[in-house]
């Protein structure tokens, strides 16, 4: 006659239990994953792509004016548009506004950039001897504040992220007016510092090329 074993409910409740554990953690990570994804594509739509036709003989002409900007062609034809923004908006118009401070920074860090490197004063924490330089400048600071576009007090979130968009910006401005090239760790990672009491928080170590051990 056979003989049926019966398994324990305990060990069944255990087993259960580890597995709606182990599925809990997973749906955890797959939510973080999914709200990291969520604001990603949210920040991605806040941009809009355009395309359009340009005739052969326009295309190498405006191809020529980038070149000789130091800026490739997306970059350039960005520019002519907040160009135009800037000069046919209202006085009063946020956007105009912004895109006019943010200008005016990316202008006067590039400037000071150059004539820091012309000084000697080029280190691995040059960016950090730039932007804390012109952060000496009461008006250069208000039109840092102007070009976030956004009110610190109301939407510190919101502020936060334009902050960080503005300084990566600064920050490759910097690297390229003088350059240089960002430094790298034994591990090819790039290498970065911490600031306190700076309008930037981490900034990018750069090296002048030839000059790397």
């Amino acid at each position: 006659m056979a003989t049926i074993e019966k398994t324990k409910p305990v060990k069944k409740s255990k087993a259960v239990k580890a597995i709606k554990a182990v599925k809990a953690a997973k749906v955890g990570k797959d939510d973080k994953k999914a709200s990291g994804r969520a604001r990603r594509l949210e920040k991605i739509e806040q941009a809009s792509t355009v395309t359009f036709t340009l005739e052969l003989p326009v295309r190498k002409f405006m191809e020529t004016q980038a070149k000789a900007a130091g800026m490739n062609m997306t970059h350039y034809m960005q520019k002519l548009v907040e160009t135009h923004v800037i000069e046919a908006a209202p006085s009063d118009e946020p956007l105009a506004r912004r895109l006019a401070a943010k200008r005016e920074v990316i202008g006067r860090v590039v400037a000071l950039s150059t004539k820091l490197d012309t000084d000697g004063k080029f280190d691995e924490n040059f960016i950090l001897t730039v932007v804390g330089e012109a952060g000496k400048d009461a008006d250069f600071t208000a039109q840092y504040e102007l070009a976030l576009g956004v009110d610190t007090t109301e939407n510190p979130a919101k502020a936060k992220r334009a902050r960080v968009s503005l300084n990566q910006q600064i920050g490759r401005m910097i690297k390229k007016s003088v350059g240089a090239r960002s430094k790298r760790n034994e591990q090819g990672k790039i290498s970065r510092g911490q600031a306190t009491n700076a309008f930037v928080a981490t900034y990018t170590l750069l090296e002048k090329p030839g000059a790397a051990a």
